[in-house]
């Protein structure tokens, strides 16, 4: 399959960022687990540009945060702006931990923590031909064509990929629509030219194909497929034919990638000893999730060369969690990455963020024989939480104000770093604060009724 660089997501012919899993029964994974660390790789990065100048500063627009400030260390750096660096300094003191459901354990990993975060939901029902319109949206159509619509001043297209999954595609109660996908696209094609989907389910794929082509929008769209480590390949298979349908359906020119699999190697690992779960993902019982996951991605990869596409295959995994004998099946990975799980203060979320994914996931995977080009799937940082125990991660809190932090200091430094990124998430996702609670339900960019934040978009020109 041919190689795709982070930035290089070919225009579209027609037209010019999730915790509800897609298990079945009783396999829902707990909200947004936090990876742990592993070892900081020896080799050399190949994917950081080769003048360090050129990667951007890490600074908060701020006058109070100028400085960067060592966690590990407990003082402030010089008053300069952080550079995310060519390759990150070595740190004298390394944290791991773990967050699975509501159990957290903290050991020692690179520079200032590590975690992780995965939220995943499922997308839609049936192929309705209803046209957008929503009292609630902050874009409107002027007409019956979707294409017509008025754009938002208040957004702008600066985010190299969002994480979407539309509304009511919970498996097996399928409730979305083509209309609300519609109005979804018309305000995310004003936010980015990606998306990244979590799974197949309730005909998401098709929906949200069929929303870029009525919208005529310049966009494109990693398809998701979720499936189980436990149900015999069931809602592989499923999620599989969705798929396969929407490529008939709609064809390939909005299509960037096949993502299988989602925190498949941790949702394994802590399914098989939940108490006391492997820290590494290339141990046995790491490999023995591979030995599962892998036969879903070449049979992916043989489905779609059958059917003459020529598209590439990737894996998403919780960032600490990948497993080489993955990565070296797919063309590339896709990292969850949040400081917020690391207890990592809001001002040095961004530094954070680049550092851990440089060092977990960009340098090991380039010392992969393949080489798979390596991705954020989430990144941001949530606004509220349903109860006070959520309300902080200990140094920060939760709230629109340290959105807009990490919004000013990671969303243009990292488009200028080359770093492909999706930010978590769209909208705020109501069935999750009434599932889990805590923060879970408000990582979006807008409210639930797409009304956008109290943030302002950076601009990036």
């Amino acid at each position: 399959m041919a190689s795709r660089d982070p930035f290089s997501t070919p225009i579209p012919n027609a037209s010019h960022p999730d915790l509800e899993n897609y298990f079945d029964g009783d396999h829902i994974p707990p909200p947004h687990r936090l990876s742990q660390g592993l070892s900081s790789s020896s080799y050399p990065s190949t994917y950081a540009p080769a003048d360090a100048a050129s990667r951007g500063t890490y600074a908060p627009t701020n006058n109070n945060m100028s400085a960067y400030t060592d966690l590990d260390n407990g003082h402030t750096a010089p008053e300069q702006p952080y550079q995310w660096r060519e390759k990150p300094a070595a740190s004298s003191s390394k944290r791991k931990w773990i967050i699975l459901g509501s159990i957290a354990a903290v050991v020692t990993l690179a520079a200032v923590g590590v975690g992780l975060g995965v939220g995943l939901t499922r997308n839609s029902s049936g192929n309705s031909s209803n046209r957008s319109s929503s009292s609630s949206s902050s874009s409107s159509s002027d007409s019956s064509d979707p294409s017509d619509f008025t754009k938002d001043s208040n957004l702008k297209q600066v985010f190299y990929g969002i994480a979407y999954t539309p509304e009511g595609s919970q498996y097996p109660a399928c409730g979305n629509n083509l209309t609300t996908v519609i109005k979804d696209i018309q305000l995310l094609s004003q936010l980015t030219t990606r998306l990244r989907l979590y799974g197949a389910d309730c005909n998401q794929s098709s929906l949200v194909l069929d929303a870029i082509e009525q919208t005529k929008v310049n966009m494109s769209v990693y398809l998701g497929n979720y499936p189980a480590a436990t149900d015999a390949g069931v809602a592989y298979e499923r999620q599989r034919d969705e798929i396969m349908t929407a490529l008939s359906s709609f064809g390939t020119d909005h299509v960037a990638g096949i993502i299988v699999g989602n925190e498949f190697v941790l949702d394994y690992i802590t399914s098989v000893d939940s108490s006391a779960p492997s820290t590494d993902a290339n141990s046995d019982v790491g490999n023995a999730a591979a030995a599962i996951l892998i036969p879903n991605i070449t049979d992916t990869i043989s489905q779609l060369k059958s059917a003459g596409y020529d598209l590439q295959v990737g894996n998403a995994e919780a960032g600490a969690y990948f497993n080489d004998e993955i990565l070296e099946a797919v063309d590339f990975g896709m990292s969850n990455v949040h400081p917020w799980f690391a207890d990592v203060t809001v001002d040095q979320a961004a530094g954070w963020t680049w550092e851990f994914f440089d060092e977990t996931n960009v340098e090991p995977a380039a010392a992969l024989s393949n080489k798979p080009t390596m991705y954020i799937a989430e990144t941001g940082w949530p606004t509220a939480s349903d109860d006070t125990t959520s309300e902080s991660n200990g140094p920060s809190m939760a709230n629109t104000t340290n959105l807009q932090i990490f919004l000013d200091t990671y969303v243009c430094q990292a488009n200028a770093n080359g770093t492909g990124y999706f930010f978590f998430e769209y909208f705020d996702e109501t069935w999750k604060a009434e599932q889990y609670g805590g923060v879970e339900g408000h990582w979006g960019l807008f409210y639930s009724n797409r009304t956008l934040k109290e943030v302002t978009i950076p601009d990036c020109s």
